[in-house]
């Protein structure tokens, strides 16, 4: 089972929360993409098996292009600036790179509720409340994937990207998950037509001025997660 965004948002995101403290791991430098989803696809192996707990895992990646099961051969614009993995998440192109945080989430769906467009509405919502701990203003769009901000200092109607949501669903257990611009190198999504939509932009915490680190978009994501799907260890 694979999906990238939702087609309804399922009311009562309650439903997502769980009493056992999921995994919370942070790790410093950058992870290779390969190293990253095979740790990724043995943890969800362990947890289908009963043999791991749910698991949220932080990190960031060197700069790369990855692509989901709906990527459009024709947005990637230069395949040759940095390397392009099939991700296996839904979704289209996307990028990765130093000054992004991104979340593997692993959670187990059985035991919360076996319900994919509510947990992609329950990604989308932690997104937008570590955001609005920023005093940034997220918003969710119904005919494209992410979250957005509306840039009317730049002309009326301009909106940028910046969070992406991309997962996939194995037994019921969640694979891939978020990634959120602190402050990479926006100039590096310019390879690539970021999710297929070509009309707007990209953006950034550090590009809409605001002096955040990683480390206070970590204690934030941490804590806005707890109050949507449970305690975190």
């Amino acid at each position: 089972m694979q999906l990238h965004t939702r087609d309804a948002i399922s009311p009562g995101l309650g439903a997502l929360r769980h009493p056992d403290p999921v995994a919370w791991q942070v790790s410093p430098g950058q992870i290779d993409y390969d190293d990253a989803l095979a740790a990724m696809d043995a943890e969800v192996a362990r947890i289908i098996k009963g043999e791991a707990c749910e698991k949220v895992w932080l990190l960031e990646h060197p700069p790369i292009y990855t692509a989901g099961t709906s990527a459009n051969e024709a947005d990637l614009v230069d395949p040759l600036r940095f390397p392009v993995y099939q991700s296996g998440r839904g979704g289209q192109y996307t990028y990765h790179g130093p000054g992004q945080r991104v979340a593997y989430v692993m959670l187990d769906l059985r035991k919360r509720t076996q319900d994919v467009r509510a947990f992609v509405a329950g990604l989308e919502a932690w997104i937008i409340a570590t955001l609005a701990a920023f005093n940034v203003t997220g918003e969710r769009r119904e005919d494209r994937v992410g979250v957005w901000v509306r840039r009317p200092e730049r002309a009326a109607g301009t909106e940028d990207k910046i969070a992406a949501i991309g997962i996939r669903v194995r037994s019921w257990v969640t694979l891939h998950g978020i990634s959120i611009n602190v402050e990479p190198q926006l100039d590096h999504f310019s390879g690539i037509v970021p999710c297929g939509v070509s009309q707007h932009g990209v953006t950034s915490l550090v590009d809409l001025g605001l002096p955040v680190t990683m480390e206070d978009v970590d204690i934030a994501l941490k804590t806005e997660f707890g109050k949507i799907f449970g305690p975190v260890a």
